[in-house]
């Protein structure tokens, strides 16, 4: 929810619209070679489902549950330096640095999906 809600465009109302324009937004990200998971506070209900990213989510829904799973799935990635994590989080942050993945800041991030940035 970091990067969705770096704009606030109203996604409140309806947090299971938000998470598919997500989605679909990182497919066109991907679409161009990159290799994108998003994870998501809890399970989609209903389902979203995608053939070009991952979509992870945290165990069970609570607070920071999405953070705890970011940095789970670093701890186990064998090159966690080859890995970017689009946050605003400070704390998130930080866990992430220690790791040794990079951070890019979620606005900016959001900038570059919309295409506000080339």
């Amino acid at each position: 929810m970091n990067v969705i809600g770096a704009r606030p465009d109203g996604w409140w109302k309806d947090r299971h619209a938000a998470m598919v324009a997500l989605v679909t937004k990182l497919e066109g990200w991907a679409a161009d070679g990159h290799r994108v998971t998003v994870v998501l506070e809890r399970r989609p209900s209903p389902p979203i489902r995608s053939t070009l990213i991952e979509i992870a989510h945290a165990p069970a829904a609570a607070p920071n549950s999405a953070d705890d799973e970011i940095v789970r799935l670093l701890h186990a990635d064998s090159a966690p330096d080859a890995i970017t994590v689009v946050t605003s989080d400070r704390v998130l942050a930080e866990r992430v640095h220690a790791t040794g993945a990079r951070v890019y800041p979620a606005s900016r991030f959001r900038d570059l999906l919309d295409g506000s940035v080339r």
